[in-house]
């Protein structure tokens, strides 16, 4: 039987800056309704496909969660196999983690929507009403639209223009769809997700 680490345990490892994996092993849909704000969302159906480049390190504290579907004895099992050897499952999964009285968060990406809100009210980024974007991209041809959310919501819809470019990989160089002029030649404009991150009522 897999053993258990407390939502105590847990919120204790963050505070201490331990690396420690909190994973939400359901689809996007639940996860967006409720989970804990440093949880990262990797289903069952893509974690043998993606925990190698989410969890590089096979000694890294992992923790697993789901909300009664039965998906941790199953993820532990494949982790094991991976060669991951401190794999634990959060006790009482989400339920527990409420029940500890520790919030609940809703939507996707909340901890980097929160950090852009700060930086936002820190540094008073500038910004533009939509019809003053809808009237510079029509107007200015030397501007360079970059969508900062992840590719999935790129792909669902976009502005006119706009160049998939996730903000996690600005500082690796990675995730543009075409390659950005260096100003003065051009201007940059950001399309950002909206702050529509909160805690769960």
């Amino acid at each position: 039987m897999i053993s258990e680490t407390t939502p105590a345990d847990v919120r204790l490892a963050w505070i201490s800056r331990q690396e420690i994996a909190l994973i939400d092993l359901r689809e996007e849909d639940p996860f967006a309704k409720d989970h804990p704000l440093f949880a990262a969302q990797l289903p069952l159906s893509r974690l043998e496909l993606e925990i190698l480049d989410r969890v590089p390190r096979r000694d890294t504290k992992i923790v697993l969660y789901d909300n009664g579907e039965g998906l941790v004895p199953r993820a532990a099992e494949l982790l094991a196999r991976l060669s991951y050897t401190d794999v634990t499952a959060l006790a009482g999964g989400l339920e527990g983690w409420r029940r500890a009285g520790l919030e609940l968060f809703q939507d996707v990406n909340s901890a980097s929507k929160a950090f852009g809100e700060l930086v936002e009210s820190r540094r008073h980024t500038p910004s533009v009403p939509a019809p003053d974007a809808k009237a510079l991209i029509e107007s200015e041809p030397n501007l360079v639209v970059l969508d900062a959310r992840r590719f999935e919501e790129y792909q669902t819809m976009s502005i006119p223009r706009g160049s998939a470019c996730p903000a996690p990989n600005w500082c690796c160089g990675r995730g543009r769809s075409r390659p950005i002029p260096p100003p003065p030649s051009s201007s940059i404009a950001l399309a950002a997700p909206a702050a529509s991150s909160g805690p769960s009522p």
